[in-house]
């Protein structure tokens, strides 16, 4: 059996970097900065479950990677004093596989399952029933001599988390009792994020600098704790060890952020869009090709930050870019055609 079905602490991606941000995570929805609504939403939901002694309702979380949801699920556990069992779309290729996970869970335990959306149909059937009446059917032997045995579970909280909302079937949907979103953080929030991240790791560094690696974080606090990583690195090796607002941004335009936040390989989307495309429209999949990059890379990684800055634009015939995009590459933007957004 796989190590993440067994173990209830695997991390999909174990390294250095992982477990660093796996320290830097709040442990409670007191110390989790931002997604205010989330959070009231949240209290009601986990006290209710409290004072009726009962395990929390399923909880699916949306929303761009990096915003929180792994973390908010290891929230909700803590604040239920439950342990939590991590695993992934992907990693459940079979209905047995789920099975074995869902038969080692105790008493108000939570379940997070990332990617759900990738979740195959044939497992996905099989999570229907463990979520509503907290049974599943295994099917022992083969052929004729098949027979079906019926499972009770005990009440447990699922959370599954998704990039894609759109891409969950309409019956999964349903079974979660509170659908949240979570939302890109605002340069205020990030700032105290920083601020938080750096005390754990021991790195000295002013208003300035916090806001300064805030601002170029793209509303996402992953990337923050990971350029606030980056610039410790620079102002250890290169400066005197504290971080402010000079050593950060010197430290990011080593690094290759630029002062919207936009890294190399944006800055090679817009660069391919204006110009080997002459500004657009340029097909998903073609411009994919052009910067090396995967489709669903593109779409769900670097256009949602690039089209919320408007520097570029999906229309009917493909992505365009806007007048700010040629601004910001340092060109001159060419005469929109008044017929590309119809």
């Amino acid at each position: 059996m796989r190590e993440e079905f067994v173990d209830p602490q695997y991390r999909a991606e174990d390294s250095i970097e992982q477990a660093d941000e796996t320290g830097l995570r709040p442990k409670s929805l007191d110390e989790f900065v931002g997604q205010r609504e989330l959070k009231e939403h949240l209290g009601i939901v986990l006290e209710a479950a409290r004072r009726r002694g009962q395990a929390a309702d399923h909880i699916l979380l949306a929303g761009p990677p990096g915003l929180g949801k792994t973390t908010m699920a290891s929230i909700v556990a803590s604040e239920m004093n439950a342990h939590i069992h991590i695993t992934s779309g992907p990693a459940l290729e079979r209905a047995g596989d789920l099975a074995a996970i869902l038969t080692k869970l105790e008493p108000n335990d939570v379940l997070f399952i990332d990617e759900i959306h990738r979740l195959s149909r044939t497992v996905e059937e099989i999570l229907y029933p463990a979520m509503e009446d907290f049974q599943i059917d295994i099917v022992v032997g083969k052929g004729p001599a098949a027979s079906s045995i019926r499972l009770t579970l005990p009440r447990f909280t699922l959370i599954g988390a998704t990039t894609r909302t759109g891409m969950i079937t309409g019956p999964l949907r349903d079974r979660f009792g509170l659908v949240a979103r979570l939302d890109y953080y605002d340069d205020e929030e990030l700032q105290r994020i920083v601020r938080r991240a750096a005390g754990i790791l021991d790195v000295t560094i002013d208003d300035q600098g916090a806001a300064e690696i805030a601002r170029r974080s793209r509303g996402t606090p992953r990337i923050a704790n990971r350029l606030l990583r980056r610039v410790r690195d620079f102002a250890e090796v290169r400066g005197n060890g504290k971080v402010d607002k000079a050593s950060a941004r010197e430290a990011l335009s080593v690094f290759g952020v630029d002062d919207l936040g936009l890294d190399k390989v944006d800055r090679a989307v817009l660069g391919a869009i204006c110009n080997q495309f002459n500004g657009g429209p340029v097909g998903l999949s073609t411009l994919a090709i052009s910067v090396s990059e995967q489709t669903e890379t593109i779409e769900d990684v670097y256009e949602p930050f690039l089209i919320q800055q408007g520097l570029i634009a999906r229309t009917p015939r493909g992505r365009v870019a806007m007048p700010s995009a040629w601004t910001h590459l340092g060109l001159l933007p060419p005469a929109q055609d008044p017929h590309l957004f119809s």
